[in-house]
């Protein structure tokens, strides 16, 4: 379980580590479900999921040729494939040529990761392709040609404190160093495809400190950039976890951890995350969850 709320800011932080790339992508026990899922929104509502730039091509073939050869070389109990296409075992199998008009749908489908792709252009690095089955409240098609700074503008102090930072890392990043970085928030579903509004800030009285457990879940992204070496993209990669709230705060440290990261969040962050809805029922749960005899040091 990914805890990214352990000793976090205040307030959005880059947190770009250096990640192996053997660990570059994650396949756990969600793996079929997860694929499964994707599969139906991109045969129900495709427009919503996939959206691509014309003369981004090039670039999404390049991604998808990176993606399977690091499934067929990591996961070989998983994958196969030739020069023709690829198979996920033990019989869905796809052929490149299928998919000459966007490469990135195919590469979509292969993994529990939502994929990015940004070129660089006038205003800098600029988001051409993706495949995101599962968005937290965010519009694909809204975002699709604009640059980060953009497509960031809504997330608080993000021109004051970070744009400057990923413009430095997107510029910087070599060919076969992969970064790592997660984020984190609590909703009121579990669903994956999260596309209602963001900033929500109406009160929701069905949400209580006495069902917060069973009614509010932690989502974590995990989201890795990786050079494409050919087109001078970079490959943005989200990976999305939810965990029930009750299975988070079993044990009393991680929900004191919690709480203290709610609290300390400045008042826009906080709003940014939905959090204002159940805020007081959530913090008073985790209140209840916490024993002070297994209280951090800095929080006693």
């Amino acid at each position: 379980m990914h805890l990214p709320f352990m000793n976090a800011a205040a307030y959005p932080t880059l947190g770009l580590k250096p990640l192996p790339q053997s660990k570059w992508l994650d396949i756990d026990e969600e793996f079929e479900s997860e694929l499964r899922c994707k599969a139906q929104l991109l045969a129900q509502r495709h427009r919503d999921v996939f959206a691509a730039l014309p003369g981004s091509e090039a670039a999404q073939t390049e991604a998808l040729h990176m993606l399977s050869d690091h499934l067929l070389t990591h996961f070989p109990d998983r994958y196969e494939g030739s020069d023709q296409g690829i198979t996920l075992k033990p019989k869905q199998h796809w052929a490149f040529s299928e998919f000459e008009s966007a490469p990135l749908d195919l590469a979509g489908r292969l993994v529990q990761e939502d994929l990015c792709i940004l070129l660089p252009g006038l205003a800098g690095y600029e988001l051409v392709a993706a495949s995101v089955c599962f968005p937290l409240r965010w519009n694909l098609s809204e975002k699709l040609g604009q640059p980060l700074g953009q497509i960031h503008q809504r997330v608080p102090t993000y021109g004051k404190r970070l744009e400057q930072p990923v413009d430095h890392v997107f510029a910087r990043l070599r060919a076969g160093y992969p970064g790592l970085r997660f984020n984190w928030t609590i909703v009121d579903s579990p669903d994956l495809f999260l596309d209602q509004e963001k900033l929500i800030t109406q009160f929701s009285p069905e949400i209580t400190a006495t069902n917060a457990g069973q009614t509010l879940w932690l989502r974590v992204e995990r989201q890795t950039i990786r050079r494409l070496p050919v087109s001078g993209g970079v490959l943005f990669t989200i990976r999305t976890y939810v965990y029930p709230l009750e299975q988070v705060t079993q044990d009393s440290e991680v929900s004191a951890e919690l709480s203290h990261a709610i609290a300390e969040l400045i008042p826009e962050m906080q709003k940014y995350k939905n959090l204002l809805p159940f805020r007081t029922a959530l913090l008073e749960y985790l209140s209840k969850q916490m024993d002070n005899s297994l209280l951090p040091t800095r929080l006693r």
